[in-house]
Order: C-alpha cells, then structure tokens, then sequence
C-alpha cells in the first residue's frame, strides 16, 4: 500500500482509542525512547477537544488507521504547530506521513497560516528536512532534546 490509496479526513472522537493506540505503537518504535515512554503512559494522549476542533485529521486505508496528525494553534502569530504526527509502523515509509504532512499544510493555509512549527526527535529530522522544514535550533523536551523546525505554507 501506498499513500495514493490513503484517504485523510477529520478524525472522529469514536475513534480517540484507535488513535492513541497507533499514536503508542509508533512511539514504541524507537527502542531508546520505550523505557521513559512505559514509564509515563500519560504522555499517550489524543485530547477528545483537539479532535472536536478539528485539529486531527486521520489516514486511512484497507479499512483502518494508518496514521494521524494533529495541528493546532503556534507558538507565534501566523504560526501553526504540528503537535503530532504518528503512522502505524506497519505501514511506516510508505509515504502516510508524506500524505499526512501536505494535509497540515493545507489546512494551516486554509486558517491563514504562513508556516507550521513543530519539536522534532532526532529521529524523525531526516524526515522533516525532507518535507521541507528547517532547522530553528535545539529544544528540551520531556524526554530529551528535540530539534525545533518550521516549513512555509504559502
């Protein structure tokens, strides 16, 4: 499967399990990051007023949850923040998140953003220089640093 055969739409608040279940096993993933992330399952956490807003947006195909999103307002005017971006890893590099991220932009142009900031771990850098986004410098977050990036919209 690829990202053509992927449909992106509004998530449903029926679906608030569905998507922190993804939202863990994709966290899981990265075997350096497992044990803090056992450790405070808290942190797995699709907020139900994040998807009444309209700030989740879902990818689906073959009648599942492949992956979501979830932009929400910046940090800065003009600004939104990609808070989450999560693809189920059986269909990781399959260009979800690829699909997923031009959603976001889509929709940040669509409220009248100029930009989409997010907090990146190491291990997702690569990906996101490839979507287009540039480095802002290092940021602390609750398990480490994370490199800070934004990309255009318009």
């Amino acid at each position: 499967m690829d990202a053509g055969f992927v449909e992106i739409r509004d998530a449903e608040t029926s679906e608030v399990d569905v998507l922190e279940d993804v939202m863990r096993r994709a966290s899981l993933v990265w075997e350096e990051y497992r044990d803090d992330l056992l450790a405070h399952p808290d942190v797995i956490d699709v907020p139900l007023r994040d998807i009444e807003d309209g700030n989740v947006r879902v990818a689906t195909g073959l009648l599942r949850v492949l992956g979501f999103s979830s932009l929400v307002a910046g940090r800065r005017e003009g600004a939104a923040e990609l808070d989450g971006l999560f693809v189920d890893p059986a269909f990781m590099r399959r260009g979800i998140g690829r699909a997923l991220v031009h959603d976001a932009r889509v929709l940040a142009r669509s409220r009248g953003c100029r930009r989409i900031e997010v907090t990146a771990n190491p291990r997702a850098v690569e990906f996101y220089v490839k979507m287009g986004f540039v480095d802002d410098g290092v940021e602390q977050t609750q398990f480490g640093q994370g490199l800070r990036m934004h990309a255009d919209v318009t």
